[in-house]
């Protein structure tokens, strides 16, 4: 496959967490995206995180590389916390009035949640289902199911499977909402507006640059948005096959080196 030269053109990259920069479920960080990572920013090229998690449940290794790089623009929750060189430019919660109707609904349903700010991550309840989707994620949760009810919320995780998803988007309390299933027992739910792409955009702009000077790495559903609007998204090669028909480069899997591999292939370091 072919890499233009972007050497030119990009001014900042950003990179999706799981199964991009990392494999959470090995606890993996390749040995080859701190050198990468390191050449970006000594050729001037910004480095930002752009994830669904919140930087409460960043890995310990990602804490680590984002501390030695000294990584200070975020895009967490799916675009609803967007930090650019530690300003922060959204700090955007879900109004309560539409939370606790929906947390509501999925008690009555016997569906466990979690709400999310960027400070703490509460579960209703623990699960089996939950488990198996979140524990590789963090451990870092603890059960508080009124916990919206005090503290701002970011992004609501219902803890469902596909056969429910029909029953969750013909509940009537979505309004203002989408959700982004990102695992098989699994839902993110955020504003219907809110996506990688839009907290992107706005550090472009506080920064002077256009979409088209950002180059973007990822692998789910949640990272359709990202990949399509910035200058050059960059599926990896592990990624959803939906993800990757609409990429504009496919790389490599994260477990081969794709990261440092395509930004070496795009004369970026």
């Amino acid at each position: 496959m072919q890499i233009p030269d972007y050497s030119s053109q990009i001014k900042a990259v950003f990179f999706d967490i799981d199964e991009t920069l990392y494999m959470k479920d090995t606890d993996t960080l390749p040995e080859s995206v701190f050198p990468a990572l390191k050449k970006l920013q000594e050729n001037n090229i910004l480095i930002g995180i752009a994830t669904g998690r919140v930087v409460a449940s960043f890995p310990p290794k990602i804490q680590a590389l984002i501390h030695a790089l000294n990584i200070n623009t975020f895009v967490t929750s799916n675009g609803q916390f967007v930090q650019c060189q530690g300003e922060v430019l959204r700090n955007a919660a879900i109004p309560l009035h539409i939370v606790r109707p929906l947390l509501n609904f999925f008690q009555q349903e016997q569906i466990a949640y979690a709400v999310i700010n960027n400070h703490k991550l509460c579960v209703s309840e623990i699960t089996p289902r939950l488990e198996e989707a979140l524990n590789p994620i963090t451990h870092n949760y603890s059960v508080d199911p009124n916990y919206c009810d005090h503290h701002p919320i970011l992004q609501i995780l219902s803890f469902s499977d596909e056969s429910q998803d029909e029953l969750i988007e013909n509940s009537g309390f979505l309004a203002g909402l989408k959700t982004i299933r990102w695992h098989k027992n699994s839902l993110d739910i955020l504003e219907s507006e809110g996506s990688k792409a839009r907290g992107i955009a706005e550090v472009a702009k506080h920064l002077g640059f256009s979409m088209e000077n950002i180059m973007a790495f990822g692998d789910g559903l949640n990272d359709l948005e990202m990949l399509s609007q910035v200058g050059v998204g960059v599926a990896m090669g592990n990624g959803h096959p939906k993800l990757k028909a609409q990429a504009k480069h496919v790389g490599k899997e994260v477990d081969k080196d794709g990261i440092a591999d395509f930004l070496a292939r795009a004369n970026l370091i």
